[in-house]
């Protein structure tokens, strides 16, 4: 949190009638309940990490703790937009390869995961029980004391905080007031506490400069595996038009020319062989086009453009797509391709029966989600394309994901930040 920003709360003159006391005392009420739970947690993981290493199983657990920050720090980043309206984004990285070993290893060598286990350690030691006394002066005693007429209504007297002892309603009513200017006067502490606590969860858990230099190299990196994926792109194309419809065109235009030459009775027969070549040359520069822009994604959009590609996959696949607005083309495209290029490895590598393609745009996010009931085990570093789908997607700011377990599912899924658009192309 900025301290410009945290700060100004305290110093409105309607704070008392607005928002903000009240969302410092569930930030903080929240935060001990948190600090708690995640102490007792803890506890138990390294009571049970130091019985279960006399037979070596404990081992992976004790080490498992070391993560044990990722989880807590995601939940206060979320817990921060009580009293901060500026989000924190996690300062984690992607892995390159999929799998759960690749991410441990990632997350050990980061260091917002030691600085998110350091915050940790102060919620569990330092943070929630120093809380949770203030919590009690500043909030509890206030309450007690303005319930105080109710409490003498069911008894002849009764001892407030077992130091004021009141018999009567006027006494009662008295420190209920009393009571009401302490929450009142407690309110600006309160609030104190939870912005220094915020700003302290924005300072460690938030991502630093100089991880954004790594973000900003691996971006580069990308962009160098894209730029070399282009490139290997042009060459096909070029390969394919040379080896393919060049070919074709070439004997289509000697086949006309030997029209010309002969006799009026072979003549026919020579247009015919024209005819054929000439459509077969039309039906490979379709599908080169086709692999460089499909028109149908152009002209009809995403669902459309889907639909085609599952009809020509030899894998049954059944598509629903939920996109009723034009997207940018770019998004599209990306899109497309990742459903190309995903249904192709469900063809060749997965031996899958089946397969369907999920999309849907929900709060300004284009999410595909392409499912296959093969044999999983899918691989990014396999040839497979998936690291080159990755760099695709990363391009416009997208995320993609991969679940695949050796003997399946497989699932793999895009989220890519767009708006739609207003006009149509």
């Amino acid at each position: 949190m900025r301290p410009r920003q945290a700060w100004r709360a305290l110093t409105r003159r309607d704070l008392l009638l607005s928002s903000w006391p009240w969302r410092a005392m569930l930030y903080l009420i929240s935060g001990v309940c948190v600090g708690a739970v995640v102490l007792v947690l803890f506890l138990a993981f390294l009571l049970t990490g130091a019985v279960m290493t006399l037979v070596l199983v404990g081992i992976p657990i004790v080490l498992a703790m070391g993560l044990g920050g990722v989880p807590v720090a995601a939940l206060e980043r979320a817990r921060l937009r009580l009293v901060d309206h500026d989000p924190v984004v996690s300062p984690h990285r992607e892995p390159d390869r999929p799998g759960l070993r690749a991410w441990v290893e990632l997350r050990f060598k980061e260091q917002a995961t030691w600085r998110e286990l350091a915050y940790t350690g102060l919620l569990v030691t330092v943070l929630w029980p120093v809380e949770l006394a203030i919590i009690l002066y500043g909030l509890v005693v206030p309450v007690v004391m303005i319930s105080t007429p109710l409490a003498l209504v069911e008894g002849d007297q009764i001892n407030v905080l077992k130091a004021w002892r009141v018999d009567t309603l006027p006494q009662a009513l008295l420190v209920a007031a009393l009571g009401v200017v302490a929450l009142a006067v407690a309110a600006y502490p309160l609030t104190a506490l939870a912005m220094a606590h915020a700003m302290l969860a924005r300072l460690l858990l938030a991502p630093r400069d100089d991880e954004s230099g790594e973000r900003l190299a691996e971006l580069t990196r990308s962009r160098t595996r894209l730029l070399e994926a282009f490139e290997a792109e042009r060459r096909r194309i070029e390969r394919d038009l040379h080896d393919g419809a060049q070919q074709r065109l070439v004997a289509l235009t000697m086949t006309l020319g030997l029209a010309r030459v002969t006799r009026a009775e072979e003549t026919a027969e020579l247009v015919g062989e024209a005819h054929e070549q000439a459509k077969l040359a039309l039906a490979e520069i379709r599908d080169l086009i086709r692999g460089i822009h499909p028109r149908i994604l152009t002209d009809r959009g995403l669902p459309a453009a889907v639909a085609d590609v599952a009809d020509r996959s030899p894998v049954p696949v059944e598509v629903s797509v939920e996109c009723s607005e034009r997207l940018p083309s770019a998004i599209e495209s990306v899109a497309y391709f990742v459903v190309c290029e995903a249904l192709a490895n469900v063809a060749r590598h997965s031996r899958a029966t089946r397969a369907t393609v999920e999309g849907r745009f929900r709060d300004d996010r284009l999410v595909v989600e392409i499912r296959d009931d093969g044999v999983g085990g899918a691989d990014a570093s396999a040839g497979t394309g998936l690291a080159g789908l990755a760099d695709r997607v990363s391009v416009v700011d997208g995320r993609l994901m991969l679940s695949s377990p050796p003997g399946g599912p497989t699932l793999l899924r895009v989220e890519i930040p767009c708006a739609p658009i207003a006009h149509s192309r």
